[in-house]
């Protein structure tokens, strides 16, 4: 037996899974290493266990260390009848062991795994590993140095209070030491491994990384080899902070202040602005030679000024809005001067108590002639202006044109950028080239020049798009210069068509080496529409084969090859451009197909709080200028910009015509880069996103809450701040809405002519592509990065935490199967027996009564759904940090999640990365392998593989047929369900017959390599 000893450092848990039915878990950790079994202190009702005990094992032989494993698994101690309940293992390979007093011995945080697939596991456990001379292996509850304890056997309740006391206090020390050093171990998000500090000398707290104390994150010092070399960032404290907020504004101005307007912008804050209306000048006195003019409008320190025109035609027509919280004076005036001169021509001013006040739907008020003063004073030799000044709201016609106060210190350039507009998507079909075959094809110049067999395909082009068919087959019946392909190819189009189709008949001479051997051009404009599956007839069409010489005429062609293509523009579809799970809207292309819409959005943008400062300004610090945006459906709408300001009010109202309420409204927020003089970059960033399903809102109420603006970044999860929304959803008639949840998700078309998941998803990302290039020729432009977090792009990339929420979500759904299995095995082993017996005379009157099962089914679902009615939902549902795996989340994987794709990362950490993947799919493989097993053993009954166990399986169906067409099948089940529901004392422990004759037939697996 060697000296050393190996020493398992348990440092402490986080996140468990409560088990003890409050809310709550007992944890502690038992260690098995070569037969040895030690374990630690129970930290009762902790989630979050912080132990730093040392478990100290004796090493048969050093040198087969990377041949063992360490197994540690974390219970949770039931004190009400001394057993305990599994809350997760890891399994540690004994390469992963370092030497004391090497860099090497640094904590490694690992997932918990789950004993089984159905086991409810969750957490993280961070412990060391290494080999000691110093240390002994001791039984009892002996401290050992460092204070930790080595726990064989049970520890009075006296001395576990004192321990537990004692370990808290030094965990609040060193958080706070760990606190005061925060800005000092910052690390770079994509920098994986860390060598710890050897001069520091601190308690035994110090490489502990998982904290119940509220207060800010702490970072992980990464493992090294093996097991270890994970990295996480857990901060303490509730999640309150990604909540949903209910929010109480004063909608419509408030129930004192209701007007005209209330009906249709009720779903925001009123907010009052004065609108100065500058329209033209007339008989304005000059001086010499003045080419442009300009007219001024000040009010107070606010200034803005119109375009330049020339004195002939001098007809600005522009609006100017002040916000009445920004009213510095109680005079307005309006100057004309000459282009780049301080010289005033002509001065008019306005006293604001006289202004008159509008409310929609009244007409504009109109424009009047102003004698002016000229820049004497004197009055009425200025010339005139025409003038129109009101005090209104956001609802006014004007507003969105208007140039507003607060986007003063906006340059030219970018006043445009500013403003809110309402976009449409264009109307996108789908277009199916079938490429059926050819007929005379003459092989090009290099090609004939080849002993060879032609490799003719046929490459089509629609604008930036290219598919290309397989290399036509040899067939007996068909000559080399007849291919035939019989091939479809699908691509996306928007109207007005502009493109046009390109078909090119190319011939492979060699690797990367293609010759054109014919082509033609088609417009799109030209191709037949159809709604529905019935075909189209097919059409030949002449090959443009003189392509290498263009000085030959095509009069002197030998002959015309051809090609048969069916062409057809598929008005049946809904072209998917966002993720088939946010889907806004599910219509066919075709507005022949379009069904009456059954409801309205209504959605109120109020504005935004505590945003995270996106930028830095000068003399300003940090700040944003944040704009948002909504998309359903083909109408994308944006909000104005609010420069400079981290909490936008926007308090702007839109509407929506509602076909399917099983879709998806999606809200961004984000920062406009264009409002900058000099711009570092011309990417909008994003600030968050929200996303509200439509069927998840009752009809008619009004949602005002505060939505939590939520991004993931490689440092981890972050909150940019919350968003405030007032939604409403009125529904015309009911019964029709009741009636779209009979009808297909999307049209007919879909599941008629269906396309495979591969077509889908080329086809949404050439969609979004087309969508993106013309929105981003609108004015202003919504940028590709918009409309590219808008309609998620990314959604199909490989994420490890993506992956751990589904299978989270995977096991919540079944969970319900194992909660039944509990359940029952509770009834049979009798725990309650009232409730036993209640349940055996339940089973006996279904079984002699079986019509009254299928009724009692249904209306057990019917009353269970009527008693949760008072649990339902208050609150549309939001982004959870929880469900998406977000925020105990290892730094290592977020910055494999935000890697370019092909990854741009080193050898090294593609390294790590690609075995840490081939660990997760050798777990799915074992399970894959577990369900085909036992699939093939039920094969198995009846392929005389094991002829002696199919020849026991066929005798009892023979017998088993005759016996239940004697006994009635009730009596038979009434027969099993006692058997089966019998009392332990008459049960044996062994599996029954059945199990055991199941298990031992053979299976495919005995083939495999």
């Amino acid at each position: 037996m060697s000296k050393e000893k190996l020493v398992v450092e348990i440092l402490g848990a986080h996140n468990l899974m409560p088990k003890d039915g409050e809310g709550s878990s007992s944890a502690f950790v038992e260690v098995e290493f070569e037969g040895q079994r030690q374990r630690t202190q129970v930290k009762y009702k902790d989630l979050n266990p912080i132990w730093n005990e040392k478990l100290v094992f004796h090493v048969n032989d050093v040198a087969d260390l990377p041949y063992r494993t360490i197994e540690v698994n974390v219970f949770n101690e039931k004190k009400s009848n001394n057993s305990r309940n599994f809350l997760g293992k890891v399994r540690v390979s004994g390469t992963s062991i370092a030497r004391e007093g090497h860099d090497d011995v640094i904590p490694q945080l690992h997932t918990l795994d789950k004993r089984s697939l159905f086991s409810h596991v969750r957490g993280e456990i961070t412990f060391k590993l290494y080999l000691s001379v110093k240390e002994n292996v001791k039984g009892g509850g002996a401290v050992v140095s460092g204070g930790g304890v080595v726990v064989s056997g049970g520890v009075s309740k006296k001395g576990k209070k004192f321990i537990q006391n004692q370990n808290t206090n030094t965990v609040v020390q060193n958080h706070q030491q760990m606190s005061g050093q925060e800005n000092k171990k910052m690390t770079h998000p994509n920098q994986m491994i860390q060598k710890p500090d050897p001069n520091h000398q601190g308690g035994d707290l110090k490489p502990v990384v998982i904290t119940s104390i509220p207060g800010p994150p702490i970072p992980i010092v990464p493992g090294g080899g093996g097991g270890g070399g994970r990295v996480g960032l857990f901060s303490g404290g509730s999640n309150d902070q990604y909540s949903l907020k209910e929010t109480s504004p004063h909608l419509g101005g408030g129930l004192l202040n209701k007007d005209k307007t209330s009906s249709t912008y009720d779903l925001v804050e009123q907010m009052q602005y004065l609108y100065i209306r500058v329209v033209k000048g007339r008989d304005i006195p000059v001086s010499g030679n003045v080419g442009e003019v300009v007219a001024e409008v000040k009010l107070g320190n606010y200034r803005g000024i119109t375009k330049r025109v020339g004195l002939n035609n001098g007809e600005w027509d522009q609006v100017f809005a002040f916000s009445k919280d920004t009213i510095q004076s109680s005079m307005v005036e309006v100057f004309v001067k000459e282009r780049e001169k301080d010289d005033i021509l002509g001065r008019v001013w306005f006293d604001l108590n006289e202004v008159p006040k509008r409310v929609p739907p009244d007409s504009q008020l109109a424009p009047q002639w102003y004698r002016m003063d000229d820049k004497r004073g004197e009055k009425g030799k200025g010339g005139e202006v025409m003038v129109a000044i009101w005090f209104g709201t956001q609802a006014d016609e004007a507003f969105s044109e208007a140039w507003h106060s607060k986007a003063a210190n906006v340059h030219l350039d970018g006043l445009g950028s500013i403003m809110s507009k309402v976009y449409m998507s264009p109307k996108l079909w789908y277009l199916r080239v079938c490429v059926i075959e050819a007929q005379d094809v003459v092989m090009g110049e290099k090609g004939t020049s080849l002993m060879r067999y032609p490799e003719l395909n046929v490459k089509v082009q629609v604008g930036n798009q290219v598919l290309k068919t397989r290399v036509a087959p040899a067939m007996a019946n068909r000559s080399l210069s007849n291919p035939y392909w019989n091939e479809d190819l699908m691509f996306v189009v928007a109207e007005p068509f502009e493109d046009y189709v390109m078909v090119s008949v190319e011939d492979r001479i060699g690797p990367n080496r293609e010759e054109v051997v014919g082509r033609f051009l088609l417009p799109v404009n030209a191709i037949t529409r159809r709604l529905d599956s019935k075909e189209v007839a097919s059409r030949w069409y002449n090959l443009d084969g003189h392509l290498g010489n263009p000085n030959e005429s095509k009069s002197v062609v030998r002959f015309a090859s051809r090609i048969h293509i069916r062409a057809t523009l598929d008005g049946g579809y809904h072209v998917l451009d966002e993720a088939t799970m946010y889907s806004s809207d599910v219509r066919p292309t075709a507005k022949q197909l379009w069904k009456p819409h059954i409801g309205v959005l209504e959605m109120g943008i109020l504005g935004a709080s505590n945003l995270m400062p996106v930028k830095i300004k000068e003399g300003k610090g940090g700040s944003a200028d944040a704009y948002c945006v909504a998309k359903y459906g083909q109408k994308w709408v944006r909000t104005r910009t609010v420069v400079d300001s981290l909490t936008p009010k926007w308090n702007e109202q839109y509407t929506w015509e509602v076909f399917d309420p099983c879709t998806v409204i999606t809200i961004g927020v984000f920062d406009n880069s264009r409002v900058d003089k000099n711009p570092v970059g011309t990417r909008d960033s994003r600030i968050g996103k929200v996303r509200i399903r439509l069927s998840t809102l009752e009809s008619e109420r009004v949602y005002t809450h505060a939505y939590p603006l939520l991004m993931l970044h490689p440092s981890g999860v972050k909150k940019m701040g919350e968003l405030h929304l007032a939604v409403r959803f009125s529904c015309a008639n009911m019964l029709n809405m009741l009636h779209i949840y009979t009808m297909p998700l999307l049209p007919k078309m879909h599941y008629v002519q269906p396309l495979s998941v591969n077509q889908l998803d080329s086809l949404r990302y050439q969609a979004m592509n087309v969508v993106s290039a013309r929105l981003s020729r609108a004015e202003p432009s919504l940028g590709r990065e918009v409309v590219e977090y808008m309609l998620d792009h990314d959604s199909h990339m490989w994420s490890m935490r993506k992956s751990k929420a589904n299978f989270s979500r995977l096991t919540t759904v079944l969970g319900w199967l194992v909660f039944i299995n509990r359940v029952i095995e509770a009834i049979r082993n009798w725990h309650t027996p009232v409730y036993s017996s209640m349940f055996v005379f339940a089973f006996m009157i279904m079984v002699l009564l079986p019509e009254l099962i299928v009724p009692s089914i249904l209306l057990g679902f019917a009353v269970t759904g009527l008693w949760r009615y008072r649990l339902r939902p208050k609150y549309p549902p939001h982004m959870d940090t929880r469900i998406s795996q977000a925020e105990g989340v290892h730094p290592d994987e977020l910055d494999e999640e935000f890697d370019s794709f092909p990854t741009s990362r080193s050898a090294d950490i593609v390294r790590v990365r690609y075995d840490r993947l081939r660990s997760v799919a050798g777990k799915i493989q074992t399970v894959v392998g577990d369900m085909a097993t036992q699939g093939e053993r039920f094969q198995a009954l009846l392929s005389w593989r094991d002829p002696r166990a199919s020849f026991l399986f066929v005798m009892i169906c023979f017998f088993a047929a005759f016996g239940f067409y004697l006994v009635p099948i009730r009596w038979v089940v009434a027969i099993w369900g006692l058997y089966f529901l019998r009392p332990p004392r008459f049960r044996n422990k062994l599996p029954s017959s059945a199990a055991s004759f199941f298990k031992r037939l053979p299976t495919m697996a005995d083939s495999m390599l």
